[in-house]
């Protein structure tokens, strides 16, 4: 694929829709093929991702100071990223153009899981906006439905058991990044978000009016998706293609921010709950070779290789490394 489909995911809450089994066979094309969709039908009413978006911007429009004192640490990976905080992990040092701020799923400073795994927990939240929590997390169960929806329909299109994607979803390690990248300039080096592969199973997105996200085909090119107003777009990250053996596709991307305003996203990761251990659920394709993934622990080791004093150790996979870039 050279274009990025745009599919109405509409007919997969029905079985008896005339089109739901031509809809799953879509979903499949795009993810097997170029590894992004553009989807309608979602049924979050775009209201909802405006009040999200403005949001964003009051939380970045809140002063320094207080957006510092709630900055992300090695201890808790949630929080406030300050720009250029972080550099690209392929060693080039040059620090991507967005500041940030980290959500993971949030569960009750008391909750049992967290004697289990300690990425789980109650998140930061602006005290400037006391909305925040509830306009955000309410957005965050909106697409927890999707990502549902979207799992059952791979669960189809791979011929795999009902509920065997789905079920590893309960407890998620699922996360946010709101992210705000100021403008570019035309001859600017760098990127707002360096060319990279999402490390989580799947991504939902809804794209900023601005533009900024650059996809790559498979001969090298980088397309912008061609998204409608009210949908989003969604991609495939490395677990999907390791539970696939290598038939879902997981496809680099950017973000150039080069439009002249700021722009504001806000993406989804669809991240399974911490004991999953993801592997081929179906014989892996030629050529194909990944050890599994311990949810758990790669988790932990995402947040951690961020820092730059960092290196991942012999036991953590390279997923989301372009080795060739």
């Amino acid at each position: 694929m050279q274009t990025i489909p745009t599919i109405d995911i509409s007919p997969l809450r029905d079985p008896e829709h005339p089109d739901h089994h031509s809809t799953i066979e879509a979903i499949l094309a795009a993810c097997t093929d170029i590894g992004f969709l553009s989807i309608t039908g979602t049924g979050i009413a775009p209201e909802s991702v405006d009040q999200v978006r403005q949001t964003c911007r009051d939380i970045f429009a809140v002063e320094d100071a207080s957006k510092w004192q709630q900055a992300v640490t090695r201890e808790n990976y949630r929080g406030y990223i300050p720009m250029g905080f972080f550099t690209p992990n392929d060693g080039s040092g040059t620090a991507d153009k967005y500041e940030g701020y980290k959500l993971h799923h949030e569960v009750a400073p008391d909750a049992p899981i967290r004697q289990d795994c300690p990425l789980y927990g109650p998140n930061l939240w602006p005290d400037e906006l006391p909305q925040a929590r509830e306009v955000i997390l309410g957005y965050w169960q909106e697409l927890d439905a999707v990502a549902d929806l979207l799992l059952a329909a791979l669960e189809t299109g791979l011929e795999l058991p009902a509920q065997c994607l789905q079920q590893a979803f309960r407890l998620p390690l699922t996360n946010m990044s709101l992210l705000h990248y100021p403008p570019q300039a035309p001859d600017e080096p760098g990127f707002g978000i360096h060319p990279h592969k999402d490390t989580d199973a799947l991504t939902i997105i809804a794209p900023d009016p601005v533009g900024g996200l650059e996809v790559q085909t498979r001969d090298g090119t980088w397309i912008t998706p061609d998204c409608p107003p009210g949908g989003f777009v969604v991609n495939i990250g490395d677990m999907l293609e390791l539970w696939s053996g290598g038939r879902l596709v997981s496809t680099p991307h950017r973000v150039v921010n080069r439009s002249g305003k700021q722009r504001y996203s806000f993406p989804y990761f669809a991240v399974p709950r911490h004991d999953v251990v993801v592997q081929p659920l179906l014989p892996a394709l030629p050529g194909f070779e990944r050890p599994s993934v311990h949810c758990g622990h790669w988790s932990a080791e995402i947040w951690r290789t961020n820092w730059p004093d960092e290196e991942a150790s012999e036991d953590t996979p390279e997923l989301g490394t372009l080795h060739d870039s």
